[in-house]
């Protein structure tokens, strides 16, 4: 899961500027100078179809901005620039600086260390850690009691380089740790030293958890496979040992197609969400919107070839023949992007997932809903919408630009996966928290709704935005609540709720706490918008200020605490930085806690850590 709900409130604050006039101004143009003479017209006016417009650059990062200057799809246009003039637009259009987070050259493992040992498959299920989507992790794999807790300590650290955000969470087996990142780079790790063993370079930045496919423990034939997508829309399979390309297969051709959530393996097939960037993309006055349908696409984890592709909105979208104020033309329905990884039903054999807002008026029926598709048809089986009418874009929040639907938002999205749960009496019951900070249980045959409560005020951050965790007895809710342009109404209400997933009754709440200081706001915010994970006896949660805080299952006492946001040594010897723990959450392992921290994107505290912390350091 990983998608764009969590920048989307601090536009206005980014676009304000964090480089109003580029970093080498003088030696030459500054950037801000180079894009309004040779860019906008391109990339703000609709001139050119799949121009990327300046908004979505942010998404990107000025270092992939830089590469297609120099190298890659815009090199033509980057020729004619001097080399300073290159950096400076790309410093202006990626909002950072190129010189951010600099980390020494990767360690790569020695031979001793490169081994993969296929008696440990792996032990979770990728980003949501069970089928079922749990985000729960079981005593035996977990290997990590409540009263040791105390006593975790960092054990290694890795540094992405030239990163500026960390948000693919890692995920382990064979003895390695497996990520993406920024840059496009898919690393496996040494899960004991955190040195590579093999390094993969996407064409884009990988933003989903890997996903690797499971084998039988000591079958010294397996040929495991880990599967990710990239933000251009492609997803892939590796070989998990060597990093070698099995195959890669474009999913659709929505030319603002996104592979944010997690992909999810389940028996030979790879079941991959699609979400988009043309939430962005309306931000241009003369952008015909919107076209983009959100769906799920399965694939044959053998050979990548489409099985079936689902949209969740199954009317196509269609010319309207209404036309904006500037002439801009305008197709519905549009929009429901799925942010997250599936869920799956093994018994029904079918497949949940949450959606985004609508792009254009009126909203969708499948829209902030929650859909369930066969498994082995595609076929949409029921859809639960718990918010109506909810239609938004990018130019809603530029002054209520022509793009902007009749609606007006509030995009509140199903950001959070479902999650397959069991209760006591053996029903079984989905639990789903949204970014309006409602939380509900549907029936899964049909997508009834059994409760819902509204937990606080919610908002762009949410609410739930990214995911909930639950152990056999708890539904644990994180809530974000952030403040973005101090219209949200309402008290915030920022914190972890403990549910019980029968009735959503509370059964503790701890407020997040305020360690931020009054300058460094509103980056630093106090809330949770990672999802949190959850093992017997506690439950782990990151947020956005960078701390790391774990809690007791029974009451919510705080039992550990590390802040992420602070200069640490990594293997590389290089010295790296921490910062807002945002779409990735912790994964609990073998005694070892695992995190990204670092998030600059939206207004967020940057950085570019993984952290391994494990009971004494060991």
């Amino acid at each position: 899961m990983t998608g764009r709900g969590s920048v989307r409130g601090a536009w206005v604050v980014v676009v304000a500027g964090f480089m109003a006039s580029g970093t080498y101004a003088a030696t030459g143009r500054s950037g801000e100078q180079v894009y309004d003479q040779l860019c906008s017209t391109c990339h703000e006016h609709g001139n050119v179809p799949r121009a990327p417009h300046r908004f979505e650059f942010a998404m990107l990062g000025p270092r992939a901005v830089l590469a297609a200057l120099e190298n890659g799809s815009m090199r033509e246009q980057g020729l004619p620039l001097s080399a300073d003039e290159r950096r400076a637009v790309a410093e202006f259009v990626g909002q950072s600086t190129l010189t951010q987070n600099q980390a020494a050259p990767v360690k790569m493992c020695g031979t001793g260390q490169s081994h993969f040992n296929l008696s440990r498959p792996p032990p979770l299920d990728g980003w949501s850690m069970s089928g079922g989507g749990s985000r729960y992790v079981e005593p035996k794999v977990a290997r990590l009691r409540g009263d040791q807790i105390s006593r975790l300590r960092l054990k290694w650290a890795f540094a992405f380089p030239l990163a500026t955000r960390a948000r693919s969470q890692p995920t382990v087996g064979a003895g390695a740790l497996y990520v993406g990142s920024q840059d496009g780079t898919v690393y496996a790790l040494d899960g004991e030293t955190g040195c590579a063993r093999w390094l993969f370079k996407a064409d884009a930045e990988v933003r989903s958890g890997p996903t690797l496919e499971p084998w039988r423990a000591g079958d010294r034939n397996a040929q495991p496979r880990l599967f990710f997508g990239d933000f251009n829309g492609s997803a892939y399979a590796i070989d998990a040992k060597s990093g070698r390309l099995l195959w890669k297969t474009l999913v659709d051709k929505q030319p603002r197609l996104l592979l944010t959530g997690s992909v999810r393996y389940f028996e030979g097939r790879v079941y991959v969400p699609m979400s988009s960037n043309e939430w962005a993309s309306a931000g241009d006055p003369s952008y015909a919107c919107c076209t983009f349908r959100g769906g799920i696409v399965a694939l044959d984890a053998a050979t990548g070839g489409i099985l079936w592709r689902s949209y969740a909105i199954p009317q196509e979208p269609k010319l309207t023949g209404q036309q904006n104020a500037l002439g801009g033309v305008r197709y519905s329905p549009a929009g429901a992007p799925i942010w997250n990884m599936p869920t799956i039903d093994a018994k029904r054999r079918r497949l949940y997932v949450g959606t985004g807002e609508g792009y254009t008026s009126p909203a969708a029926p499948q829209t902030d809903s929650i859909i369930a598709f066969d498994l082995t048809s595609g076929g949409l089986l029921w859809s639960y919408q718990s918010i109506a009418d909810d239609a938004w874009n990018l130019a809603c929040f530029l002054g209520g630009g022509p793009n902007c639907p009749l609606q007006n938002g509030p995009d509140w999205d199903f950001g959070a996966p479902p999650i397959l749960h069991r209760l006591p009496d053996g029903r079984d019951v989905l639990l789903a928290g949204e970014k309006s900070s409602d939380v509900l249980a549907l029936d899964p045959e049909n997508g009834k709704l059994l409760w819902k409560r509204r937990l606080g005020r919610g908002g762009y951050y949410g609410g739930v935005h990214w995911g909930m965790a639950a152990s056999p007895t708890t539904l644990y809710a994180p809530l974000a609540e952030t403040t973005v342009l101090g219209t949200e109404g309402g008290t915030p209400n920022p914190g972890l709720f403990a549910l019980d997933p029968q009735t959503g009754a509370t059964k503790w709440f701890v407020t997040a706490p305020d360690v931020c200081a009054p300058e460094s706001k509103p980056q630093c915010d106090r809330g949770f918008s990672a999802p949190p994970t959850a093992i017997d006896g506690a439950v782990f949660a990151g947020a956005l200020d960078g701390w790391l805080r774990a809690y007791d299952e029974r009451n919510g006492r705080l039992l550990w605490a590390f802040n992420t946001l602070q200069d640490i040594h990594t293997i590389s010897g290089d010295v790296a930085h921490g910062g807002a723990i945002e779409s990735a959450g912790p994964v609990v392992v073998g005694g070892n806690v695992i995190v990204n921290s670092g998030y600059l994107y939206g207004g967020r505290l940057g950085g570019n850590l993984l952290l391994v912390f494990s009971v004494d350091g060991r």
